[in-house]
């Protein structure tokens, strides 16, 4: 379990430093954030829902099910919602992780 959190964690500051990073073209920060949301995806779908259910702010089931929605259905994503998710949900996802990560991991 330690480790899919600390995928989703890991994942989440590469995706902050890909919108952040004003040198990178958009279109390539468009498809790095998109297979970062895959790998955050299949991480969350790995975590026991008794662990997850302690954050109930975030909507595990849905964040589960990102990464199958961009890998199969990659079509119907357009940037706005990847550039919208990156900066608007991967924050507060990380915190919840990072919440998750310090109760229910011994260091």
């Amino acid at each position: 379990m330690g480790d899919r959190l600390d995928d989703v964690i890991r994942a989440c500051g590469v995706i902050r430093e890909y919108v952040d990073d004003e040198a990178l073209p958009e279109g390539l920060v468009y498809d790095a954030v998109r297979m970062r949301l895959v790998e955050i995806g299949e991480a969350v779908r790995m975590l026991p829902s008794a662990v997850t259910s302690t954050e109930p702010s975030i909507p595990w089931a849905r964040v589960s099910l990102l990464g199958e929605r961009l890998t199969r259905r990659y079509f119907d994503t357009t940037p706005a919602v990847v550039f919208g998710t990156a900066r608007v949900d991967v924050p507060s996802l990380c915190e919840a992780v990072r919440r998750l990560r310090a109760a229910h991991v011994a260091r």
